[in-house]
Parts: C-alpha cells; structure tokens; sequence
C-alpha cells in the first residue's frame, strides 16, 4: 500500500537530500524555493528499485537481481519496464497521495542524443562526455516538499515494505550532515570556439535559411573548464544565484548534472497535456526603470515573437501527433517571465491526451523539445551537427518524472552543467532565423549564463 510519514518542513529541502545523497542513484528535483517566482514542490529520492539506461544503441536494465541487455526502440524498453512496475503501484485511492505530483515511478534525464534513436542524424561533432543518452530509475519512495503549503513527507509506494521505509524515516529524521566537501574550478571557462568562428557558424546558418532549408536553428557554444571538489556543492552555490522552477541535481556512476532551467516541456495531468516552450530572451536591468524597459522590449519584438512562434507551431504538430484531435490549444503567447538574468518570452500549449496514447509516446513523438532545435526540426538537427563542434549530451535533453498516478512533468535542460572526469561543461545557445543579428546573438549566449559561470570562476583558489 501507498503511505505517507510526515517529517519537518524545511525551507531548504538540500538539507534532506543530503541526508539520503549516500544511497545508490540520488536524484533532486528542485523547485528553486523559497526564493524563486516560479515552482511550488521539491522531489528527492534515491535508491531505485530499478535502472534503466541506453547507450550505443543499447538499452541496459537491471534490478537488485537481474539484468538485460535489449536492442531496439529504448521507448518501448522505458514502456514496458514502468508498466510492469505500475502493475504493483496502481494509481493510489488515498486522496492525499493523489494530490501529490508524484507517487512513485521514473524520475531521471533524457539527453539531447536520445534524439539519435528515432531520426538517422550524421554523426560528425566530436563525443567526449561519456554519459548514456538516457537514464532513469524506478523509485518506490521520494520526500516531497510543497513550498506553497509548507509541508513535507516521506511518500512510500507498494514496493517498499515497513522495514525499508523505517530505515528511510530514520535516516530523513537524523542530524544534519555535516558538508565537508569543496568545489573549486581551476580555470576560467573557455569556449569550444572562437568568436569568428560562432559568426562563421551563423552566417551559415543564414545561409541555409534564405536558401529555403530551414527556418530557425538553434545554436550554441559550450563552456568547459576543470575543477577539484564536490559537484554537489557547486550545485548549492548555483541555486542560490539562480533560482529557477525546473532545477535538478542528478549523480550517476559516470557523472554528475546540475540544472537550473526556467523552462517546462512536457507536463500531464489529468490527460491535460502543456508545453511551455521559450523563445525570446534579454537581460536584466540593473535598475528598475531599464529593467521595465527590457521587459517591454523584449514583449514588443517583433523578431522574438516570429522566433517563438515557429517553435509554438512546431509544438502545436508534435503533441498533436498524440493528443485528441482538434484540443490543441495555444492559451498564452508571447508572455514575459523574468528570472534572476534574464526575461524571457514563453508561450503556452495545451492539449488532451488521447485515450489510447502514454505519456512515455507523448515524450518520444516531441523529443527533443523544438525550442532547443529549430525548424523543420530534423533539418534543424542535421545543421546543428554539422555546425557545433562537440555533441550536447544532456543539454538540451530533459529532466523528469513519471508518476504511478499517469502525471509526468518535465524540463528542458538548459542552463545545465556536467561535471565528469574533473572536467565540466555549460552551453548557452539561440533561434536563429532570418532577422537574428550575430552580434547580439552572441552576446545573449552570455547573458544567458554569465551568472553561473562568473559565480564558478569564483571558486578559483
């Protein structure tokens, strides 16, 4: 059966994570509370009950007594493991299990690469992170912390008995540990090209628009640097710089993720599907009056708004290819956010999943997201791989859950570091489409992540 242990809440839930972050596969999903605009609730789990991962083409399974190696469609293989895991975990009955965002299922990152098992994409970038393209767990526990009501719980589903949920309570409810850990990047960060080569890039990209190949590609640099220390450290550093709804932190075997996007891809709930694609950015002000003005600016352009529309009618095809026909909705367009950097303009589509289709289709007939494509979107992927110098891995990619109860709620991973081999990586990039200026694009990829990376660089000893 589901239960529910109530435990203290905490304001800063980094605090619970810390003290679960030892188990096998960690995972946070971190609403960026208390001191973001956006978000309400927390998830922390650890400890899956099963794994899944795909990599060269293979689709990696195992529990604590069994594995297997599959070929084929890895969204089928995501399918059926969490269909037969949802066989022991029907939807709770307990209406305040129902209520929360998630009651046991799959929580983990989908990367950009992901994309490379259902299109044939050339492969010329060079791929020098060695994360696999997808991995989840199976969680049969998580802490959820709702910043709106202030509260907290320790949620269990069928798959873990009362002995293992007491030894989690236990754990949940011990003194604080104690971080003694350290982070620090031993370099600036570096670009994987130089500014010439970005307006080469560009200008190609020009070129393929007017030539009628395409109509907006979104392309980006990456920034690399070393370091020494604790990932998850550098982690707490950034959150308190950039408070965002779709935060993350993800540690694996072979590396670590830290997200802090602002924006949303694909969410169900209730069979109501949304996506909340961005387009259209501009920086602060550092005072009110041209703050207001930015803002203004930005929901006046004419050159974002046609850059975010193009991407809010290739959305509208993609869920259209599993929602219930003549539902899609475009409810909001063209509306501003701000976040701790930037504003942003963000519109909103929705639709009814049809009766007959999952959310696991609803993700592999999106993936990846347009917004961080272009369009056509498979033309826009071959010009990315042939443009930007190193594969994206999980930039780009998602980060997410799917709950027992059918809800899944999920992020688009920019604003997203890698830390792995003592190396890590950030990328910032932008639509590109006919009317894009090369030097204010290259100018927004910095200020789309200067706060994250001027606040590593001060971490330099």
């Amino acid at each position: 059966m589901y239960r529910l242990f109530p435990l203290s809440y905490l304001a800063n839930s980094t605090l619970y994570f810390e003290r679960i972050r030892h188990l096998p596969a960690p995972v946070m999903l971190d609403s960026g509370k208390p001191s973001g605009q956006y978000g309400r609730y927390d998830i922390i789990a650890a400890d899956p009950v099963a794994q899944l991962s795909y990599q060269d083409r293979l689709t990696d399974i195992s529990t604590a007594l069994t594995k297997q190696q599959l070929s084929g469609n890895p969204f089928t293989h995501l399918q059926n493991l969490f269909n037969q895991y949802q066989l022991s975990c029907p939807s709770p009955h307990q209406a305040d299990i129902k209520a929360l965002p998630f009651c046991g299922g799959i929580l983990g990152y989908f990367a950009y690469d992901l994309g490379r098992s259902l299109e044939s994409l050339p492969e010329q970038t060079i791929s020098d992170i060695d994360l696999p393209d997808m991995h989840v767990g199976i969680y049969g526990w998580a802490v959820i912390v709702d910043h709106q009501q202030q509260t907290a719980a320790l949620m269990t589903t069928p798959l873990i008995d009362e002995t293992e949920a007491a030894a989690v309570l236990q754990q949940l409810n011990s003194a604080p540990i104690k971080q003694t850990g350290d982070f620090n990047l031993s370099a600036p960060f570096t670009s994987n090209m130089s500014e010439a080569e970005y307006h080469a890039s560009l200008t190609r990209i020009n070129d393929y628009i007017h030539s009628g190949d395409c109509y907006q590609v979104n392309f980006a640099q990456r920034f690399s640097s070393g370091y020494q220390g604790d990932p998850w450290q550098a982690y707490k550093y950034l959150r308190e710089h950039a408070p965002t709804p779709y935060s993350a932190y993800i540690e694996t075997n072979h590396g670590a993720i830290l997200s802090h996007s602002p924006e949303q891809f694909l969410e169900v709930r209730h069979s109501r599907v949304t996506t909340k694609p961005i387009k259209g950015t501009r920086p602060r002000g550092d005072n009110p009056a041209l703050d207001a003005q930015l803002k203004l600016a930005l929901h006046d352009s004419e050159k974002d708004r046609s850059e975010n529309l193009m991407i809010v009618d290739l959305m509208r095809n993609d869920i259209s290819k599993v929602c219930e026909h003549g539902t899609v909705r475009v409810p909001k367009l063209f509306a501003v956010e701000s976040y701790a950097n930037v504003h942003h303009l963000v519109s909103t589509i929705t639709g009814k999943l049809a009766a007959d289709k999952s959310p696991i289709e609803l993700l592999e007939h999106s993936f990846p997201g347009g917004s961080i494509t272009g369009a056509p979107k498979i033309r826009a992927m071959e010009i990315i791989e042939e443009l930007e110098p190193h594969r994206r891995s999980v930039y780009c990619g998602s980060i997410g859950y799917l709950s027992f109860s059918g809800q899944i709620d999920t992020s688009i991973t920019i604003r997203t570091l890698i830390c792995q081999k003592g190396q890590i990586h950030c990328w910032a990039g932008g639509g590109i489409i006919a009317d894009s200026d090369i030097a204010d694009e290259y100018q927004e990829t910095y200020n789309k992540v200067n706060n994250l990376l001027n606040a590593l660089e001060k971490t330099m000893k």
